[in-house]
């Protein structure tokens, strides 16, 4: 088995894992809702504040994986996540809940932008969206499975007790990234790599910076809005119960599965100076498909332009790293991603509370769903901003080459 293969399965596990943790919040919100005596305006503080911890620690897990490496990085942070998801069972007051949800996003934060650095240190430019699409699939498959899952746990057990069980995956998580992670990570010196490896302070002068991070932060907005809400959307205002919303609501994570690995393959077509179109292309499939499922007259519908949904937000964001991986230097790739990811989750912070105040004060799901569909049409236009900048960018890096 090859290294890169090594990379990938560990990556891919640590993904899976992440995930589902992170998700599970959203799947027992009704039980978590009604146990804790809350409302859904709460309950969005409840899901911004994993974004919110999540955030903090972007560019500093980016600074540090630069300057320290990135094993270290993916080995010590999922100890943490073990911690805080089983301090997520314990808690019995609001405040302690979103406590406790912010350190776990905090410490799951901290590997983000070191996976990116481990595949643009380990893969070829051509090869990144492969890589990426692969990754990506973990995102996917985890609310997919861990949708029903879920809903058959709580059905037998409370929600503290399934959180005390998930601190299990994430030590092994640690363990499968000690094993199979590499030490060294031998950064491809090809022609990009050597043309572009630009210090941390002079990548805040980028303009293609800016118009990632407002593609990646408008995009959050609709994605997080999405994976937060979803559960609930079915079970409150398609009244299925909390079981059949688990199983339902895994069906999009199904189809997203499907649009990470299409993208991956299509962006290996298409070219670095044709993904920004690409990219753009889904976030306006996507903006439609979630208009569609709000708009649809029966459950069945629903769940269909639901599921069309996960299947253009996954291609966005396979495609979306792979455009982050073209554009960062690569002394500062980490760094780079960090920044991105950071406006992302300002977005992803502020989603789940604007559309829960949203519903609370409309009574309904629709302002929650315009509100991510507006979200998307704009992170589509940023797409398309880059597509010059990038194509000067590439022009410079190809003259450096050659002098």
């Amino acid at each position: 088995m090859s290294g890169n293969t090594k990379l990938l399965i560990a990556i891919w596990v640590m993904q899976f894992v992440n995930y589902a943790d992170r998700v599970v919040v959203s799947f027992a919100g009704p039980s978590m809702m009604k146990s804790l005596s809350i409302d859904t305006d709460t309950f969005g503080i409840v899901l911004s504040s994993f974004s919110l911890g999540y955030l903090l620690s972007q560019i500093p897990g980016g600074i540090i994986a630069d300057k320290w490496g990135a094993r270290a990085v993916v080995i010590v942070g999922p100890l943490f996540w073990a911690l805080f998801t089983g301090m997520t069972g314990l808690v019995s007051t609001i405040a302690a809940l979103i406590a406790a949800r912010m350190l776990f996003g905090v410490s799951e934060g901290l590997s983000n932008a070191a996976t990116y650095k481990l595949i643009g240190d380990n893969f070829a430019a051509e090869d990144r969206p492969k890589a990426m699409s692969i990754w990506v699939t973990a995102l996917a498959i985890a609310p997919a499975l861990t949708g029903p899952a879920v809903g058959m746990l709580l059905t037998s057990f409370g929600w503290h007790e399934v959180f005390l069980l998930l601190a299990v995956p994430a030590l092994a998580v640690a363990a499968v990234n000690f094993a199979l992670v590499p030490s060294g990570s031998p950064q491809a010196q090809n022609e990009e790599n050597r043309a572009t490896n630009a210090g941390f302070r002079s990548v805040l002068s980028e303009p293609s910076l800016w118009l990632i991070c407002g593609a990646y932060g408008f995009w959050s907005i609709a994605y997080w809005g999405f994976l937060g809400w979803m559960p609930s959307y079915l079970a409150l205002e398609r009244h299925i119960d909390i079981k059949g919303a688990g199983i339902l609501g895994g069906l999009p994570y199904v189809f997203g599965l499907c649009g990470g690995l299409a993208a991956g393959w299509a962006g290996a077509k298409i070219g670095s100076r044709g993904r920004p179109y690409f990219l753009a292309a889904v976030y306006l499939l996507a903006c439609l498909a979630l208009f569609g499922a709000f708009a649809s007259a029966t459950l069945a519908l629903s769940v269909a332009s639901l599921s069309i949904t996960g299947l253009f937000m996954y291609a966005g964001l396979a495609t979306y790293g792979a455009v982050v991986l073209d554009l960062a230097p690569g002394r500062a790739r980490a760094a780079y991603a960090g920044i991105v990811s950071t406006a992302g989750q300002i977005g992803g912070t502020l989603a789940p509370t604007a559309i829960g105040y949203l519903v609370k004060a409309t009574g309904s799901f629709g302002a929650g769903f315009a509100f991510m569909s507006a979200s998307l049409c704009i992170a589509a236009v940023c797409a398309l901003a880059l597509v010059p900048i990038k194509a000067r960018r590439q022009g410079r890096i190809a003259a450096q080459v050659v002098n």
